[in-house]
């Protein structure tokens, strides 16, 4: 139960009461006891909350734009490779048992087992509107070393062992995703280190530090991207996939530095950020101080086809979202209909929500994985379009109960 939970019976009871005139009466609306006119329950002609709108709503398959144009093959694969984690939840079982049948990988016969097996369902912010914020992601691919010698000084950690992670939901099954992260002052949990805070504890632990990277600006991009390959002066290579953070919200620097009078708001891609970085290197810990957030890593082999996911399977390039997964269901196809980077061309394509991300927040949200390297970077770093989204889940699920 969240703490709104806990304390709105205290606290309405306090809000009626506050809320009644105890002077004249009249007929016109009053403001009594701080209450704006005809906001108060018990103000005269006081317009009724609308009740949000639900986030999932009944759609049709034409109402996919494009979905009969779209290959599926793709999706299909990574759907499969998905249901090793989906078919141990009760309603994806059996779509899972009935993708393994599937022969052949045709297109129209893959497109109409989707339509016989699924249901779209429109997803819709709490006002109604269907339309939502859609930004780009990738894997970095950054220089580094297992030792700290020049250029390679920057390091890259792993979930420190000072750091306590509570599961709320061990305690309040409703908060499922949500995890408390802090540090033992005494008998005491506060906060763990912010971004600042750890910056001045960082030279202490570089025992503990995994490995070794030559730019901190690329290192600090790589953990709001939440993984990243490190490519060895040997040719070898190892990919670092996302383990934990510090607990702290993330704050972007972008807007930072618009604050700061530093950037025009249009300046604040990547590439402006990376600029004004390497103009004003004596601010670059202060400008990367502005995000408290702190993101640990793991280290895992570089073989694949792409980083591992909140789902824990490999992300497929231009294929896999990261979702809110308060809204969505991790694992499930998803639709989406917008545009290219910065392009009015349309980019419409089934996907799957194999990802989740801090700064993905909302129900008509969702971070495009664009895959590897430097082009990739490119691709995401000006991806912020409108865009739909439309789940598919299984047709024996009810809307009655949340997607699992």
């Amino acid at each position: 139960m969240s703490s709104r939970s806990l304390f709105a019976p205290l606290l309405l009871p306090l809000f009626l009461a506050a809320c009644v005139s105890t002077g004249p009466k009249s007929s016109d609306p009053v403001s009594v006891a701080g209450c704006p006119a005809c906001t108060c329950p018990a103000c005269p002609g006081a317009e009724p909350v609308k009740p949000a709108e639900k986030p999932l709503q009944a759609a049709v398959w034409a109402d996919l734009p494009a979905w009969e144009e779209d290959d599926p093959v793709p999706v299909f694969e990574a759907f499969l490779a998905s249901c090793a984690t989906l078919e141990k939840r009760p309603l994806w079982k059996s779509t899972c048992a009935a993708a393994r049948q599937v022969e052949g990988r045709d297109p129209v016969v893959l497109r109409t087992w989707f339509e016989a097996r699924f249901r779209p369902w429109a997803m819709t912010n709490p006002d109604g509107s269907r339309e939502g914020l859609i930004t780009g992601y990738y894997e970095p691919v950054l220089k580094g070393s297992r030792k700290k010698k020049a250029p390679y000084v920057t390091p890259v950690f792993g979930p420190p062992e000072d750091m306590i992670v509570v599961e709320l939901a061990d305690l309040y099954p409703e908060l499922k995703h949500l995890r408390l992260r802090g540090r033992l002052e005494g008998r005491k949990l506060v906060p763990y280190l912010s971004r600042a805070d750890w910056a001045q504890e960082e030279s202490k632990r570089s025992q503990e530090a995994l490995l070794w990277v030559d730019d901190a600006i690329d290192y600090f991009f790589m953990q709001i991207q939440g993984s990243g390959q490190i490519a060895f002066d040997d040719g070898s290579r190892v990919r670092l996939n996302y383990a934990d953070q510090n607990g702290h919200p993330y704050r972007s620097i972008g807007k930072w530095l618009v604050d700061q009078g530093e950037l025009k708001i249009e300046q604040a891609s990547m590439a402006g950020i990376k600029a004004w970085a390497k103009a004003n290197p004596r601010r670059l810990q202060e400008m990367l101080n502005a995000n408290p957030s702190l993101v640990f890593f793991r280290e895992l082999p570089a073989e694949g086809s792409g980083p591992q996911g909140a789902l824990g399977v490999p992300l497929t390039p231009a294929r896999s979202i990261a979702i809110d997964p308060r809204h969505l269901t991790l694992g499930a196809p998803v639709f989406l209909a917008t545009t290219y980077p910065n392009d009015s061309r349309p980019l419409r394509r089934l996907m799957l929500a194999q990802d989740t991300g801090g700064a993905i927040r909302g129900v008509v949200r969702a971070d495009f994985y664009w895959g590897s390297g430097a082009e990739a970077g490119a691709q995401a770093g000006k991806m912020r379009q409108q865009g739909r989204l439309w789940q598919l889940l299984p047709r024996d699920y009810q809307p009655e109960s949340a997607p699992k």
